[in-house]
């Protein structure tokens, strides 16, 4: 399997950037958080233009691990990426992980976000989380039925994850 250029999407709370550093880890590739790259300090968002200049900056590198949703820039880092990885988790497994998330990180910002971006969990968050399932997945496997070509690997589970970096770690 090609690791060179890696993509990785899932439900909040499931662990894309927690992936991203173990995968960084093992393979040394450098890795871009969509959301350090989207939000800035105070939970500022900079633009949709801003997002996908600052997506294609990355592309030019040889190398990369890029996690986060955002649909803005989704297609495009598929096009690119190979693997594609998704996290496709139950729905109770991401809602305990962004409430664990806000208790670890409670009144401090996660290296995965902007600086001075603290830890926050609000309804509309929550909410989404929970909907997440129903509302979003259908339009990821939609766009990932485009790109049969490339390596696409969907995970249900920690344990399927944790199989998978075992073989590559």
């Amino acid at each position: 399997m090609h690791m060179k250029k890696i993509m990785i999407i899932g439900i909040p709370g499931a662990g894309k950037s927690t992936l991203a550093k173990q995968l960084n880890k093992f393979l040394q590739i450098p890795v871009y958080h969509m959301d350090k790259i989207f939000w800035k300090s105070g939970w500022k968002q900079i633009s949709r233009k801003e997002l996908i200049a600052e997506t294609q900056k990355i592309f030019k590198k040889e190398t990369w691990i890029i996690d986060g949703n955002y649909s803005a820039t989704m297609e495009m880092r598929m096009k690119e990426a190979d693997p594609i990885i998704f996290l496709h988790y139950r729905t109770m497994t991401c809602l305990y992980g962004i409430i664990k998330r806000r208790i670890t990180y409670h009144n401090k910002t996660r290296p995965d976000l902007g600086t001075g971006c603290r830890e926050k969990l609000d309804w509309e968050f929550f909410n989404y989380v929970r909907t997440f399932n129903k509302k979003k997945t259908s339009y990821i496997y939609e766009l990932l039925s485009a790109y049969t070509s490339k390596d696409i690997l969907i995970f249900r589970n920690r344990k399927e994850l944790t199989n998978f970096l075992r073989k590559i770690g």
